[in-house]
């Protein structure tokens, strides 16, 4: 008896093999999340994991660095003021997310009076969470559990990485990443169109001494950011 390659079940398990290894994509994730039920469900997810001691935030994801609180972390942290350097350190960045996890399961407004003596006005809350959204500028979602959140991150996972800056970066640039940074700090040149220029041009001054016909085919009407740049080095 001859085995059909060409059945329709056969055909549909060869297709969502390759859509996982095509979406498998490696997070990064703090080691202090092991306990956490969440690497596991990404794995289940089809993604690979590394687990690494992070300076800020719990995950990293195409760039991006995700803070998860539970709903009584979230409490217990906003309280001892522990949060407040944590968002401190995540406004440093280009791309963040704050997650609170937990939702269906716990009351957000209920947990601030049963995890401490201290009585915390829901309204303290709500007012703590609109000033991380409107002044520290970071994202906020709330999860309904470990799974939910899992099912966040490997949307997230599953974008395509965009061109992120070196501006705000904290760790020492290498000597590429630093002539970077100093062409993202041309008016109107942002990280896409400061990849563009080094790999076309090399060096600084190779972008500099460029004619502007040439920076033009390059990086288009953004070549006229170069003038006031010329007349400064010339």
């Amino acid at each position: 008896m001859f085995h059909n390659i060409f059945s329709k079940k056969d055909r549909q398990e060869e297709y969502s093999k390759k859509e996982k290894s095509k979406s498998k994509n490696k997070i990064i994730v703090d080691h202090r999340e092991k306990n956490s039920l969440i690497p596991s469900q990404l794995i289940q997810l089809g993604h690979e994991i590394e687990f690494s001691q992070l300076e800020i935030g719990d995950y990293l994801i195409n760039g991006t660095v995700i803070e998860r609180k539970t709903v009584q972390d979230f409490i217990s942290s906003m309280l001892n003021k522990r949060l407040l350097r944590q968002i401190e350190n995540l406004t440093n960045l280009d791309s963040k997310l704050l997650l609170v996890e937990g939702i269906e399961e716990n009351n957000l407004y209920q947990e601030a009076n049963e995890e401490s003596e201290i009585k915390l006005h829901p309204n303290s809350i709500r007012g703590f969470l609109l000033s991380i959204t409107l002044k520290d500028k970071i994202p906020l979602i709330f999860t309904k559990n470990s799974e939910d959140t899992a099912k966040f991150l490997d949307v997230l996972a599953r974008k395509k990485p965009s061109n992120i800056s070196l501006k705000l970066k904290r760790r020492p640039l290498n000597e590429k990443e630093h002539i970077q940074f100093i062409i993202e700090s041309f008016p109107g040149i942002g990280p896409k169109t400061a990849q563009k220029l080094l790999k076309e041009f090399k060096t600084i001054n190779n972008i500099i001494n460029a004619s502007e016909e040439d920076l033009k085919k390059v990086i288009g009407k953004k070549s006229e950011a170069f003038r006031l740049v010329k007349r400064e080095f010339n």
